[in-house]
């Protein structure tokens, strides 16, 4: 079940990292850097957010506290990307910390208990708390994407008013 777990939570959080991914694929670099306000986060900061969330909890992430001293999560939001490249760059640098933490639990250390902010969390607890926090935020992406590119926006799930045909394609397959 253990193995059956990290194979499924690795399965979703390549799921919202893809979603991500095919929003920046629609976007030019400005639309990158558009905020609706000045309280709004831009897609670049949320991903600076984002970086130095995965970077935190995942760096060392069976042996040390998963919020790092070096962290500085106020400055993560605030408009510190500057280009494609650097969004890019810093997101798949993230999410290989994800994934490699992920990739050295096994069933010798599942049972560690991590800490973030010194409270203690199961294997379990402390990967469902990132996997709900990514997704949460990763939404937030693809909304700005979807209000940026307006009808120009090519739907990442199901589009509008298709679902019967959807459906249909699924359930003409037969159980998979």
């Amino acid at each position: 079940m253990r193995i059956e777990y990290l194979n499924s939570v690795r399965k979703q959080f390549e799921y919202y990292k893809s979603l991500g991914e095919r929003t920046f694929e629609q976007l030019n670099e400005k639309d990158l850097f558009w905020q609706y306000n000045e309280e709004s986060n831009s897609i670049a900061i949320t991903v600076n957010h984002l970086c130095g969330n995965m970077k935190s909890r995942w760096t060392d992430f069976l042996t040390t506290d998963g919020e790092k001293e070096w962290r500085n999560r106020d400055t993560e939001f605030e408009s510190q990307i500057k280009s494609r490249v650097e969004l890019l760059s810093k997101w798949n640098d993230a999410w290989n910390c994800l994934f490699a933490a992920l990739a050295s639990i096994n069933s010798e250390n599942f049972n560690t208990k991590v800490y973030i902010r010194n409270q203690e969390h199961s294997i379990i607890e402390a990967i469902n708390r990132q996997l709900a926090h990514y997704s949460y935020h990763i939404g937030q992406i693809v909304y700005i994407g979807k209000m940026i590119k307006g009808s120009e926006w090519k739907s990442l799930t199901i589009p509008k008013g298709k679902s019967t045909e959807f459906n249909h394609g699924k359930f003409s397959k037969g159980k998979h």
